[in-house]
């Protein structure tokens, strides 16, 4: 079992960045793929970005491709969303989520975080 805690969540100006950073405990972060949802209200889930065990393979929907980058640490155990130039449909709660195992994907993930809220204001 992996816990999930996320941070980095606020407001931001349109156009402006913020840095999601999901910490989970264990000793087998390694093992899993990690991955970003984020849920608007009165909207599906959506999967962001994925990133694999070693973190050289990255995953990304169209909405978010070349503003968003998704990055790991393993040794800090550690997930981050970087999310630059960013748009008021980018308002959302932000979900940090595993899956044990190499495959790169959006969605089927196992373990998930409590969130953290994003809100862009134009």
């Amino acid at each position: 079992q992996v816990q999930l805690v996320e941070s980095g969540g606020g407001l931001v100006q349109a156009g402006g960045s913020l840095k999601l950073s999901c910490v989970a405990s264990g000793r087998t972060f390694n093992s899993y793929a990690m991955g970003w949802f984020r849920q608007a209200p009165g909207k599906e889930r959506e999967g962001v970005a994925a990133i694999n065990w070693s973190g050289g393979s990255a995953l990304y929907a169209d909405t978010v491709r070349g503003r968003f980058a998704i990055s790991r640490d393993n040794a800090k155990n550690t997930v981050y969303l970087q999310m630059n130039n960013m748009q008021p449909e980018d308002t959302a709660v932000y979900y940090c989520a595993a899956v044990l195992g190499t495959a790169l994907r959006l969605y089927e993930y196992e373990h998930w975080g409590q969130g953290t809220q994003v809100t862009v204001y134009s």
